[in-house]
């Protein structure tokens, strides 16, 4: 597995935002930002950015929870405070932190799951960049915030090519609504796809042969529109 660090940047209105990183061995293709779970950054985003970098992808995961610990006991209550306009400013942090490393736009991505998975298709419609990935992002019909806008409202505004991965299992979120959005996203001007998986729900270490699947569709996906 390749070595993750955490960096903690000053950003010019005196705040500071940490980054949890990992860097290929070898060349690197593009860049990717992970977007973390509710719970915060876990041991499963940190794997989820060591195996991108392990792919050739040079990752970053902005720590979106301001002020707390890497996992909040109160993370529900973090999440119903966060709002689009921080989400995109720290994001656009992670986005400069690769351009400062030769990463070029239309080589960057945003990928997340769970509340990551929402954030991620905020950021895709709201960015100019070149490809992102929802797995199991919830918040479709009523927004995960009062900040945050509902996924349905993001959908016919996508500026990139969006894929969205979702388990039928996930009781959290219904099949139903999962179908609205990829009608949704069928309106936007770029690529979409919704795959749904009936064992998996929105977590890369669940059932392994769906995991394995969902990961290899991600990568497959960057692979497509990150050139």
């Amino acid at each position: 597995m390749t070595a993750t660090r955490t960096e903690t940047l000053s950003l010019t209105d005196g705040r500071t935002l940490r980054l949890t990183v990992a860097e290929p061995e070898n060349v690197v293709r593009g860049g990717l930002v992970v977007l973390h779970e509710a719970r915060g950054v876990t041991d499963t985003v940190r794997g989820l950015v060591s195996g991108l970098a392990g792919e050739g992808w040079l990752a970053v995961a902005p720590h979106l929870y301001h002020g707390a610990e890497d996992e909040p006991a109160d993370a529900a209550e973090r999440v119903s405070e966060l709002s689009g306009e921080s989400v995109l400013a720290d994001t656009d942090v992670a986005f400069v932190w690769l351009g400062q490393r030769g990463v070029s736009t239309d080589r960057l991505g945003v990928m997340g799951f769970d509340l990551g998975g929402s954030v991620a298709m905020v950021v895709a419609g709201s960015r100019s960049i070149g490809a992102a990935v929802t797995v199991g992002g919830g918040g479709i019909l009523a927004p995960l915030s009062d900040g945050l806008p509902s996924l349905v409202e993001v959908a016919e505004e996508l500026t990139c090519p969006w894929l969205g991965l979702y388990g039928d299992d996930d009781d959290k979120i219904p099949f139903s609504d999962v179908e609205k959005l990829r009608d949704a996203a069928a309106a936007a001007p770029v690529a979409t796809d919704v795959v749904r998986f009936r064992h998996t729900s929105h977590r890369f270490d669940t059932t392994p042969e769906a995991s394995a699947e969902a990961w290899q569709r991600a990568l497959n996906w960057f692979d497509s529109h990150l050139r």
